[in-house]
C-alpha cells in the first residue's frame, strides 16, 4: 500500500499548524508528510496504522509522529452519538524545534523528544489526560496565546518516561534542497489538480531535467506525477460525494475529469466501488452511527 504525500501548509503569520477536525467518521487515508504531527483523538474508537504498527485506539489517544512516517487513523464508532468525533492535530517542523532549543536552553528536552518521536510515541494515560486538557483549549485561544500552551504540552510529553515507540523504525529525512524543490511542485499540483498539467512545467518549477524530476518525484511521493494527480482528483471526488448531493457527473467535472466514463473507471480502480456505491455506503454508515 503506497502512502500519499500530504502537503502541510502552515498559515501566514504562524510558526506551526493547528487542525481542529470534527467528523462523523475518520476515513482511512494512508499518508505522510515531512512535519512532526501530534494527534489527539476524542469521542472515537478505532484503529491506527503508523509505519509497521497496527493497534486499537480509545478516546483520548495521544500520539506524536516523526517526519515522513506513513500513518492514518480509521474509525466509525462515536462514544457519544450526539457529538462528532474530534481530531486535534498539531504540525511543526524539525527546524522549528531546533530554533526553540537553540534560543532557549530551558527547552533542550524538546530535542530529545524529537529524537525519540521518529518511530512515533504513544504517551502514558496520565500524561495523555493532562496534555489533552490543554490541547482542547487551543482552538478558543487568541493565536499569540496558543504558543505558550503548546510548549507546555511538549515539555509535558518530553518528561513522560513511560511513552512507548509504536513503529519499529523512523523514516530518513530528505535532503533540504530536494524538500524545497518538491514543496513548490506539490503546492502547484494541489492548487491546479483540476487542470491538465504538463510534466515539463513541473520539471521547470523544480529546476530539474525531465528525467531527473521524474526520479526525484517518485523517490519523494512513491508514485509517478500522473498517479499523484489522479489521487488528488479522486480524493476531491470522495469529499464531494460525502459532503454534497451533487450529481455524479458534476462531481467528476469539479474534480477535473472531462469524461464521465473515464472518471467512473478511475474511481472504481482506486476505491473498488463505483462513485454511487461509495456515496451510498457513507450515507448508510452515517445512519448506523446516528
Amino acid at each position: 500500500m503506497t502512502p500519499l504525500f500530504e502537503q502541510v501548509t502552515i498559515p501566514a503569520g504562524h510558526s506551526w499548524g493547528l487542525l481542529w477536525r470534527e467528523l462523523d467518521t475518520i476515513p482511512f487515508i494512508w499518508h505522510y508528510h515531512p512535519q512532526f504531527e501530534l494527534t489527539l483523538t476524542v469521542n472515537a474508537r478505532g484503529q491506527r496504522y503508523i509505519g509497521d504498527h497496527l493497534g486499537d485506539f480509545e478516546p483520548g489517544d495521544l500520539v506524536l509522529l516523526g517526519p515522513n512516517l506513513p500513518h492514518t487513523w480509521s474509525a466509525s464508532e462515536r462514544i457519544d452519538s450526539a457529538q462528532p468525533m474530534l481530531a486535534v492535530v498539531v504540525w511543526f517542523s524539525r527546524e522549528w524545534l531546533e530554533q526553540l532549543a537553540a534560543c532557549f536552553p530551558e527547552l533542550h528536552s524538546l530535542r530529545q523528544l524529537a529524537a525519540r518521536a521518529g518511530p512515533a510515541l504513544h504517551f502514558s494515560p496520565a500524561t495523555s489526560a493532562r496534555s489533552a486538557a490543554k490541547l482542547l483549549q487551543l482552538q478558543a485561544l487568541p493565536v499569540p496565546q496558543r504558543l505558550p500552551l503548546l510548549l507546555d504540552v511538549l515539555l509535558e510529553l518530553a518528561g513522560d518516561g513511560r511513552a512507548r515507540a509504536l513503529a519499529s523504525t523512523a523514516q530518513a529525512p530528505m535532503p533540504d534542497g530536494q524538500q524545497k524543490r518538491m514543496a513548490s511542485v506539490f503546492d502547484f499540483m494541489h492548487a491546479h489538480f483540476r487542470d491538465d498539467i504538463a510534466l515539463e512545467s513541473l520539471a521547470q518549477r523544480a529546476a530539474l531535467s525531465l528525467g531527473a524530476f521524474h526520479r526525484c518525484f517518485k523517490r519523494h511521493a512513491h508514485c509517478t506525477p500522473g498517479e499523484y494527480l489522479a489521487r488528488l482528483r479522486i480524493g476531491r471526488a470522495c469529499q464531494q460525494l460525502i459532503e454534497s448531493n451533487l450529481a455524479i457527473a458534476v462531481v467528476a467535472q469539479e474534480a477535473g475529469y472531462r469524461n464521465l466514463a473515464h472518471f467512473n473507471r478511475q474511481f472504481r480502480a482506486a476505491r473498488q466501488v463505483t462513485p454511487r456505491t461509495f456515496r451510498l455506503q457513507y450515507r448508510l454508515a452515517g445512519k448506523r452511527i446516528g
